[in-house]
């Protein structure tokens, strides 16, 4: 005697929904962004080089960088090359990253960012430093910048806002070089 009767009844087939509670917009990829800029300062290439390449003193005058330590650093045939992690801060973000810099004295910084920063695809940041016209206290500074980020909301926000803070740091390196240039001067 079956006291327990089981009855299947099928139900109506659904299609397959999926709601998540938290998701990111599928933000378009913007690439590698890039900037150039070329300005003619009234002093030596020595003293612009010196402000570069001093990686340490970044969060007092670069827009953005809240600290700078140098994890290594070797000096060989006149060229000094380090490992420098900077903290960068923007609205609500904050993250560090490191860079591989080398330093040629008088001539160009070049920071690559190191393949295992997870916060960007690529970055490079190369100054160089030429004389410019007749007197030695004039120099022509090239700056070249790209990145690409890989997290997309970054890069979503610095394409909104990557002229401004290009060119905000070359105004802040301009206003660092008449603070420690124009030291001593009459």
């Amino acid at each position: 005697m079956n006291l327990f009767r089981t009855t299947l009844r099928s139900l109506p087939k659904r299609s397959a929904y999926h709601r998540t509670l938290f998701s990111l917009p599928s933000f378009p990829s913007s690439g590698e962004q890039t900037y150039h800029e070329q300005k003619l300062f009234p002093y030596r290439r020595s003293e612009l080089y010196a402000i570069v390449s001093d990686v340490s003193s970044y969060p007092q005058f670069i827009p953005y960088c809240t600290g700078s330590r140098i994890l290594h650093k070797a000096t060989r045939d006149g060229t000094t090359t380090m490992d420098a992690e900077l903290t960068v801060g923007f609205m609500a973000f904050q993250e560090s990253y490191v860079s591989k810099v080398t330093c040629t004295p008088f001539s160009s910084v070049e920071a690559f960012a190191s393949s295992s920063t997870p916060m960007f695809k690529s970055l490079r940041t190369i100054w160089r430093f030429q004389p410019a016209g007749e007197k030695e206290q004039n120099t022509l500074v090239s700056l070249d910048l790209a990145f690409d980020f890989v997290n997309p909301l970054y890069a979503s926000l610095s394409s909104a806002f990557f002229d401004k803070v290009s060119g905000g740091m070359v105004t802040a390196f301009e206003k660092r070089c008449e603070e420690v240039c124009s030291r001593g001067r009459v």
